[in-house]
């Protein structure tokens, strides 16, 4: 037994399977304890050199010197284990004897175990192989199996000839569609080419090796359950592949029907041209091609529904008995919110409207007429006979939705036991600063006052990281080489990482009295200021935890905007005062910087009482919150790529008095030249910057001004997800603010133009949207091509349908006169093209809907001029439905 053990520590594979094969099971079994005993041991530090060496061996031994089947599949799906274990052949070597019935439950129990779990496919496969038993169909086995067909080239080899040799094909391509993802892991199946999943498997159905109508059938089933993108593009490419018959397609109906409702749009797409070429060769039914039409109308993707009423236009030509319940369905579009497809809805029913013949069906027309357009209503009035809709009246109330209120910060917890588990949670997910704020007062306060509890209560939680390990034999911790390497916290849950590694001693006291001291400025970087005063306080706080530790945090925010108020800071002062306690420098600086002076009158009084204790931070704090912070300056730079950002002057407040990392925030800041930063890749990071100064957002969003600028010019992902937090901060809404808005309005992203919508909507209900400014800034950076006008104009539409019609209708009427001048003087570079001539044309639909809507009158610069144009072009029609309905008379 020791010279097993011997050889596991020291990773000798080949001299431990000689051995277990000389051993009986009796012997095995009773080694096992300290097998398992020797594992315990190595999970402390998995990472270490030692047990990256023991554990290959350790998991052929493991495996081989236990009896159950779930312990066995548990051994060997091990997570402490995962990434160094024993080859497949070694454990097949050492399993082989075992009973054909055991060896099926293994490996169908590995089989039902999570893919990330790393179960090896070759071991599974070899284990169904020596047991005889049915192929497991599980998500890990199929996902293991396409792993392999795919990395086993060889030479002149073909996956046909892969697939073909496989003996459970059958069963393994219909899990296959099946599986929680075909196009996530199994990302090769989209391959195009003579060795492309699809191709391979549709040439195999046509030789008989798969049954064709089981593929069409389990493929058909993926699309209708939906799912990941790339994964419903294979199942759609290989139907395509193996181009079903008619007959085929007749047989699915239902299903076609069903995709072109509800499906992915370029899945919807497919659907719908089989269900055309049904409906033209007369397949189809009319009832059934009415259904589809009410479903496919009130789908968002203008193309599709453009093609619909194409469709429908041809069947009512050929077959005038269908009108009665095709007219009906095609003018559900009478209630789409592209005013376009309005339009178009309405000249097919126009045309055909004399066809109709039961009075319930033009009675259903009539009603439906009512969604559509004012511009509109009158022209549908006239082709049913109906009396013309009446003046809209005046009367229009603006609804906003309710600006969200910040939440005050819950003490902090009491108990290690709950602290461990908030700062747990907060490593863990890294973008609630309340949250982050709230666990790092309870470190301080249980570090202070309750060490040795705090750094048992925290051991479970930091065993989970990698800076806790001890490093190399003799050498440095973890924690030491990267902390004393790198002083640039480079995310919140790195800034706390660094706190609990100091209070776990994983930290060198030297190391942190160097990286405090030798604290430098980013100069290149227009995130430099806030990143060295955010590092600044946790180095701070880091060193006084070994040195001095701080009874509590002067600057821990009272509300989860980041603001501190005045009488909490100055009460906060008073204990200081009496615990004879020094306040951290950073702490104290940050702390000024958080409290509240917008409040003059709170301010004023909390001054008072600051002044009366007699301290220097005191009387600091009076002259602080006395003070009104001057606004800040700023110079608009238009640069070469085609981007407008802002440099900003000087603000002396912020540079005296202030410890040297924190008086950068006040110097001068040019338009930044370059974008992306390395050292700034974690877009959390972003809120945390905005709670250092929570009443001075101009300032923050002037820094973060060409990170903004990347989500509409760069097509970033992300980046605007800090606009409705900079939106609900406090201070003045400036041109930065109202800079960086423009650009999220602009976004590629969807995700990234709704949290810009956010922000817009909660600075209008705060009343501090200039929508005049606003206007401007995104007309200025249409024409310049920073920001697309189809993007903008989902943007705006977005905003409008939440009811903020009037103040959507504000900032375009802003945005708009410069891009009509640009049309009527021939256009620039970037409006003078046909996209973004569509593009306006989609942005005038957006504010001629929100004029319709409110009730606005007057006149727009240069409208007329486009209005006045020939043709039918999207782009004049909605000119003209904008100066109609500016126009229009409404009823007293």
């Amino acid at each position: 037994m020791s010279a097993l053990l011997d050889a596991v520590r020291a990773g000798r594979t080949a001299e431990v399977v000689g051995l277990l094969d000389g051993m009986t099971a009796a012997e095995r079994r009773s080694v096992f304890p300290e097998l398992k005993a020797l594992r315990k041991e190595l999970r402390a530090d998995r990472w270490s050199s030692q047990a990256t060496r023991a554990h290959p061996a350790l998991h052929a031994a493991g495996a081989a010197c236990q009896t159950g089947a779930a312990a066995v599949a548990s051994w060997l799906a091990a997570t402490d284990m995962r990434w160094s274990q024993a080859s497949p052949g070694l454990l097949l070597h050492l399993l082989r004897d075992r009973d054909p019935e055991w060896l099926a439950d293994v490996v169908h129990r590995l089989a039902q175990r999570p893919s990330s779990t790393n179960a090896s496919y070759e071991l599974m496969a070899g284990l169904v192989r020596l047991a005889d038993c049915p192929v497991p169909t599980t998500e890990t086995y199929v996902q293991g199996w396409v792993w392999h067909m795919g990395s086993t080239w060889k030479e002149a080899d073909t996956l046909v000839e892969r697939l073909r040799a496989e003996p459970h094909l059958r069963a393994l391509v219909p899990a296959l569609f099946e599986t929680g993802e075909v196009g996530g892991s199994l990302w090769w199946l989209g391959t195009e080419g003579p060795n492309s999943w699809p191709g391979a498997l549709s040439q195999l159905a046509d030789e008989g090796v798969l049954e064709r109508k089981t593929l069409i059938d389990v493929c058909l089933a993926r699309l209708l359950r939906g799912g990941q993108t790339n994964g419903l593009r294979v199942c759609l490419r290989l139907l395509k592949t193996l181009s079903l018959t008619r007959t085929e397609e007749r047989e699915r109906t239902a299903d076609w029907l069903a995709l072109s409702s509800d499906a992915l749009s370029v899945v919807a797409a497919y659907a719908q041209s089989v269900l055309s070429a049904l409906a033209l060769d007369g397949e189809l039914l009319p009832r059934q091609l009415a259904q589809m039409s009410e479903a496919v109308l009130f789908r968002t993707e203008k193309k599709l529904v453009r093609a619909q009423l194409v469709l429908l236009g041809k069947v009512l030509a050929r077959d005038p008995a269908a009108a009665d319940v095709l007219l009906p369905a095609a003018a559900q579009a009478f209630g789409h919110p592209d005013a376009e497809v309005q339009e178009r809805a309405l000249k097919l029913v126009e045309r055909h409207a004399g066809k109709v013949t039961a009075a319930q069906a033009r009675e259903e027309l009539a009603l439906v007429a009512t969604q559509l357009i004012p511009a509109l209503r009158s022209r549908a009035a006239e082709t049913f006979g109906t009396a013309a809709p009446a003046p809209e009246p005046l009367a229009y109330e603006e609804m906003l939705p309710p600006a969200p209120e910040p939440t005050r910060l819950p003490h902090a917890p009491e108990s290690v036991t709950e602290l461990a588990e908030e700062i747990g949670a907060v490593l863990a997910s890294d973008g609630d600063v309340a949250a982050f704020e709230r666990a790092l007062d309870g470190l301080v306060r249980q570090a202070h006052g309750n060490r040795e509890a705090l750094v048992e209560a925290l051991n479970p939680v930091a065993r989970r990281h990698w800076w806790d390990g001890e490093g190399e034999p003799g050498g440095p911790s973890r924690a030491e080489t990267r902390f004393s390497r790198h002083q640039t916290l480079v995310s919140p849950s790195d800034a706390l990482a660094l706190l609990l590694a100091t209070v776990r001693e994983r930290v060198l006291t030297a190391t942190l009295q160097a990286s405090l001291q030798r604290s430098t400025v980013s100069t290149g970087c227009p995130h430099g200021p806030l990143e060295a005063a955010f590092d600044a306080r946790f180095w701070e706080i880091s060193f006084r935890l070994r040195t001095d530790p701080l009874p509590f945090l002067l600057s821990t925010p009272t509300w989860s905007t980041g603001l501190l108020d005045p009488d909490e800071l100055v009460n906060r002062l008073d204990t200081y005062r009496r615990l004879g306690a020094r306040p951290g420098e950073c702490d104290f600086a940050l702390a000024l910087l958080r409290v509240g002076r917008e409040d003059r009158s709170a301010a004023g009084a909390a001054a008072g009482r600051a002044r009366g204790l007699g301290t220097a931070e005191g009387t600091r704090l009076a002259q602080w919150l006395t003070s009104e912070g001057p606004p800040l300056l700023t110079d608009r730079q238009q640069t070469s790529d085609i981007r407008i950002l802002l440099e900003c002057g000087e603000v002396e407040e912020l540079q005296a008095d202030f410890p040297r990392e924190f008086r950068h925030l006040g110097r001068r800041l040019d338009a930044p030249r370059d974008g992306w930063c390395y050292r700034h890749w974690d877009i959390n990071l972003r809120r945390h910057w905005l709670a250092l100064l929570p009443e001075r957002r101009e300032l923050v969003a002037a820094r973060l001004l060409r990170d903004l600028s990347s989500v509409a010019v760069d097509d970033e992902r992300g980046v605007a997800a800090i606009l409705p937090p900079l939106a609900e901060s406090g201070g003045e809404a400036g041109e930065a603010v109202h800079l960086c808005l423009a650009y999220g309005l602009g976004a590629r992203h969807p995700e990234d133009r709704l949290a810009a919508v956010d922000a817009l909507l909660v600075l209008a209900a705060r009343g501090q949207l200039d929508a005049d400014r606003l206007g401007a800034d995104l007309g200025q950076l249409v024409r310049r091509g920073a920001v697309k006008p189809t993007r903008l104009a989902e943007s705006a539409r977005t905003a409008a349908a939440t009811g903020a019609e009037a103040t959507v209708w504000r900032v375009l009427r802003h945005a708009l006169p410069d891009l009509l001048a640009d049309l009527t003087t021939g256009g620039t570079p970037a409006t003078g093209s046909t996209a973004a001539a569509r593009g306006l044309g989609e942005l005038l639909g957006v504010a001629a809907e929100c004029v319709e809507r409110s009730g606005a009158r007057g006149e727009l610069p240069h409208l007329a001029g486009v209005s006045d144009r020939r043709g039918a072009s999207r782009l004049v029609a909605e000119a003209r439905r904008l100066r109609d309905a500016l126009n229009r008379e409404a009823a007293a």
